[in-house]
Parts: structure tokens; sequence; C-alpha cells
């Protein structure tokens, strides 16, 4: 199962406190101001990752924390800095500082983004020592750490995107491409997850159907929508179960179009007709004809899904996606 939308409640280290201390040296009984600084606590860092199951390793544990800062010790140590706190997240991710409204993208592997900063470390008595103030007993505590919740989505990054009406026939399509094992069954939303697949050295994403008014969050709408904006091509699968294959495929343009702002409107698409075998030949090349007079010309036929019809769609639709 693919974790896409998790919260998590996060800290940075709390900054080491400053301490009082004296230096004790033979035969003088007051050596002076050696209280050292505290030590700087751990940052929070998230780091993407290429895998994309990343997020199922938070589903019980919601709450982490970078490591605290040392306090400050005799003869003017130092104390030791807070180990910083790193979240490994799937490439892709949206992560929201709920308290802020700050969001930051992973969208470069193995890239470190801080996303809380360490409490530095407070200042020790020596800090304080001035010709008019020889023994002085000031210290500073730590400075407090960041806490904060986040809320963070993972917008899948695939090549092509499977998108269309739930019981459109997505799911199988990707597991006759690309051998995936995703669930399938005559009903909607069968697929209520994203799953994936390889398709020539390409990744292919079965996205979770929609309805109309996706676009305002109906349905698993919000879903599609945010995996959809990180493909490179869209493959719109309409079934030929429907009475109106023309009208389906316009309620789903419509959601893409509506979602935020039109930010999908322009992305690449190739539609595939499926489920070809609830009509005749006759009725495969009039639903063919009725795209292409509605201005629809990149338009592809699943006529069977044996070995020859699965290679030929690949490798159209590899071709489509070109140096995209």
């Amino acid at each position: 199962m693919l974790i896409d939308e998790i919260e998590l409640q996060l800290e940075s280290g709390k900054g080491g406190d400053g301490v009082v201390r004296w230096r004790h040296l033979k035969g003088k009984d007051l050596g002076g101001p050696a209280g050292g600084d505290g030590g700087r606590g751990g940052d929070v860092y998230a780091v993407g990752r290429t895998n994309a199951n990343l997020l199922l390793r938070y589903r019980q544990e919601k709450v982490f924390r970078a490591e605290a800062g040392g306090d400050g010790g005799s003869d003017s140590c130092h104390g030791a800095n807070g180990e910083d706190l790193t979240l490994e997240l799937p490439l892709g991710s949206v992560i929201k500082n709920l308290s802020t409204g700050r969001s930051i993208e992973l969208l470069t592997v193995d890239l470190p983004i801080k996303i809380l900063s360490g409490g530095q470390g407070g200042l020790g008595n020596e800090r304080f020592k001035s010709s008019i103030n020889r023994s002085p007993q000031q210290f500073t505590p730590g400075e407090p750490a960041e806490v904060a919740n986040f809320q963070i989505e993972l917008r899948l990054i695939a090549d092509a995107g499977l998108v269309g009406l739930p019981n459109a026939g997505k799911s199988t399509l990707l597991n006759a491409l690309t051998g995936a094992a995703a669930k399938v069954g005559n009903y909607a939303f069968t697929t209520l997850d994203p799953n994936l697949g390889v398709l020539y050295g390409k990744v292919l994403a079965d996205l979770p159907g929609l309805i109309e008014g996706a676009a305002d969050g109906k349905g698993l709408g919000q879903k599609f929508l945010r995996h959809a904006s990180r493909t490179r091509l869209l493959v719109h699968c309409v079934s030929l179960e429907s009475a109106d294959p023309l009208a389906d495929y316009r309620v789903v343009r419509q959601e893409i179009e509506s979602w935020e702002g039109g930010a999908l409107a322009g992305k690449p698409e190739m539609v595939v007709l499926t489920k070809t075998d609830a009509t005749d030949e006759a009725g495969v090349l009039s639903a063919v004809a009725a795209f292409k007079k509605a201005g629809v010309e990149n338009v592809a036929v699943a006529t069977a899904l044996d070995d020859a019809s699965v290679q030929a769609l690949g490798s159209l639709i590899v071709a489509t996606l070109g140096d995209r």
C-alpha cells in the first residue's frame, strides 16, 4: 500500500545552557571564570529518496526530535552540539509547515533541505569577564527548540499518468503494459492509491479515478490531480462500455482544466480507448471518429491485451513521451 499523505510533529534540538564555573589553580583560590558555552541544538532536515514507499515508516510514530545541545563544562569546555535529525522522504514530497504556511518541495534526490533550526547554545560566565567584572555570575540559557506540525504530501514523479473515470480499465492496462500487480475489479474505485510500473525504462503511474467535482475535492479527485501534476504525459483511458465515451472524456478534462487555475490544462495527453470488447469494430471506429471530430487527435485503441497489441501500445506511449 502506498501512503501518500501524513502529518508529523517535528522538533529541533534545544541549545545547551552556558554555565558558571571557576578555574582552580594550585596555590590560587580565585583563578577566574571558566564556565563554557552550551552546544548548539540539532537541526531538522528533509532529504528526497527514490523509494516512493518511504512514508510507510512514519505510520506509527508521529513525533521526531533532533538532539539537544550539551551544557557547557568546567575549564572553558564547550558543550557538545546536538545531532541533526534527517527525515528520508519520497522524491516529489511537498512539506508544509502548518504553523507558518511555508512549503518546500523535494525535487532533487539526496539533497538535504533544512526545515527547522536548532537553538543556539548559551554563554558561560567566562564570556562576561571584564576589567570591572572579574568574577561574573552571569550566564545565558540555550535557545529553545523550534516545534512545528508538518503536512507531507507525496506527488509522484512519473513519466506518464494513467487517468480517467473510475472503472475505466487503468489498472488492467498498467498490468498489461508493465507486468505490475495492481488490484483490478469490475467496480468503481478499485484503485484507492497510485500503482507504479516500468515500461521500457519509463515510469507509469495508475492514478485513482475521479468523478465530476473532483477539482473541488469530491471523491478521490484531489489525490488524483495532485499526482497527475508531476507526470510528463497524461494517458487518458476512456471505456467503450460507456454509452457516451466522449462525454466521459470531457468530464475528466473539465476537472483537469479546473484544478489549481488550470495548472494541468496544457499537459501533453493521449487518449486510449479501453474495454473494446464491449462493442464491435464499427463501434470502435465510430468512437475514434467522434474524438477526432471533437479535435482530439492523439487517440489510440487498446484493441486487445495480447503481446503484440500491448507492445504496439507501449511503443506508442514511449514515442509520445519522446524527449519531453
